[in-house]
């Protein structure tokens, strides 16, 4: 195909599906995913990696929300350039061809997106055990039930999906932001943003405290990738992608930072210290309790179980979408390309959605799940910041509406962070990376066996229609 059909192909906003979601939306579902019940106690995890030093942890926060920001506005720059359904299946497929992005694909199919909605799942009904005392096997029926009510909310269109995103999103800031502020107004400590503890480590020591305590944010920032999935949805996508992608992580990890500087605020840091310690990472509950009293312990309950409902609701409505991308460019069971004669939603490949999850809610914990989910999601994002490149000079005359900043230096660095996190997961859990890579590698065997003839026809009678 020339340059010009592959820009028109690729660039054509001209869906079957409707665009039904707007910046707002796009904003919702992304900080719907992002903000998770995570908000409560990955900030003690963050201060125990930084060294008990409330200050350093608040920067180590404010670098991760710079480290998700680049990654941020290289999706920002794909987005817009190529606004089709899919996320980065679409763009590694343009970048490095269909095998790699097949690889992609089927990973996530298998275990990366059902996994995350299995594992968000069985944390909401964890959370609901916090509160209300739930035997084990209740606890799996609530998961299953909960995956299966929002893949057929989700399925009767992405508008409803969203706008449902949007009342969960307000419904869980509101307790957030109730202890948030009730913290910075009302709390009596005085925090010392520039203590550290005992002697101060030598400058190699800090980085690799600074690193090892930035892995922990990006686990909270986690999600940002998801617009992209439903891109061919989303009103005025060329200006909403990169608009709603900036606008969510700045003001997730703002959000971020003020709370936990609430926190300190509140808990006196001799009782953090102790708190850590110990084991008990719920610094966000302990605060809520000493504003609210015993009220305080169901604030941040109702708080986690709407963050988590809603993460898990975004999760169902943009998962789907790279699997029926991958179906309707014959590099999948053609199945999966079925939209609903109704609502044009991609009703097969959100049942499959669904039925992997609840495989996995059945058969594995919630810590095997996030490990897994975690690597795959390190290797296939690292590849896709590097397909900007890629695509500037493959495609050097397509339009982009957005183009990264500084190019290419951010992209480098966000490249470098995720291999060295991947090296950290080899050197630390070697089991989950061996599974991690077998699953992509399976697709690559299934690819040849089974698709690559199929989509090598596709392409060869779509260039015969297209003349050329």
């Amino acid at each position: 195909m020339t340059t010009s059909s592959v820009a028109n192909q690729l660039q054509s906003e001209k869906t079957e599906m409707r665009r039904d979601v707007t910046l707002f939306g796009g904003i919702s579902v992304l900080a719907g995913i992002m903000i998770g019940s995570g908000i409560f106690y990955i900030g003690a995890i963050v201060l125990q990696r930084a060294g008990m030093s409330p200050g350093l942890s608040l920067l180590v926060w404010l670098i991760g929300g710079l480290v998700t920001l680049l990654s941020g506005i290289c999706f920002a720059e794909l987005g817009a350039m190529i606004p089709k359904a899919g996320g980065y299946y679409v763009y590694l497929r343009e970048a490095y061809g269909e095998r790699i992005a097949f690889m992609c694909g089927f990973g996530n199919f298998c275990l990366s997106n059902p996994g995350s909605i299995a594992a968000l799942a069985v944390a909401f009904a964890a959370a609901l055990n916090s509160i209300w005392t739930i035997d084990p096997i209740s606890q799996k029926v609530i998961a299953i039930s909960t995956v299966l009510l929002l893949t057929l909310i989700n399925i009767r269109g992405v508008g409803i999906g969203s706008r449902l995103g949007n009342v969960f999103m307000v419904l869980k800031m509101l307790p957030i932001l109730l202890i948030l502020f009730a913290g910075l107004l009302l709390g009596e400590e005085s925090p010392d943003l520039f203590m550290y503890p005992g002697e101060m480590p030598s400058i190699s020591t800090l980085l690799s405290m600074i690193g090892f305590a930035v892995i922990a944010t990006l686990w909270a920032y986690e999600g940002w990738t998801n617009l992209n999935n439903i891109a061919e949805e989303i009103k005025n996508p060329k200006r909403n992608i990169p608009l709603a992608l900036i606008l969510a992580i700045v003001g997730v990890a703002l959000l971020y930072v003020l709370f936990n500087y609430a926190i300190f605020r509140v808990v006196p840091y001799g009782k953090i210290v102790e708190m850590v310690n110990s084991g008990n990472y719920y610094l966000g509950t302990e605060a809520a309790n000493m504003l609210f009293g015993s009220a305080g312990l169901y604030i941040v309950g109702a708080a986690m179980i709407l963050a988590i409902f809603s993460s898990l609701n975004g999760c169902v409505l943009a998962f789907p979408r790279m699997t029926y991308a991958m179906a309707r460019d014959g590099a999948f069971f053609k199945p999966f390309a079925k939209l609903h004669p109704t609502y044009r939603t991609p009703i097969n490949a959100q049942l499959a959605s669904a039925v992997l999850a609840i495989v996995l809610i059945l058969s594995r914990t919630l810590g095997e799940l996030t490990s897994l989910v975690a690597l795959c999601g390190m290797i296939f994002h690292g590849m896709t910041f590097f397909a900007v490149i890629v695509l500037r000079r493959k495609y050097p005359d397509l339009e982009r509406p957005y183009r990264v900043w500084f190019y290419p230096i951010p992209i480098l660095i966000i490249c470098a962070v995720m291999i060295g996190l991947i090296i950290n997961t080899i050197g630390n859990d070697p089991i989950t990376v061996v599974l991690g890579f077998i699953v992509p590698l399976l697709g690559l065997v299934i690819y040849e066996v089974m698709f690559r003839k199929q989509h090598d026809a596709q392409v060869a009678a779509q260039a015969k229609e297209n003349g050329e």
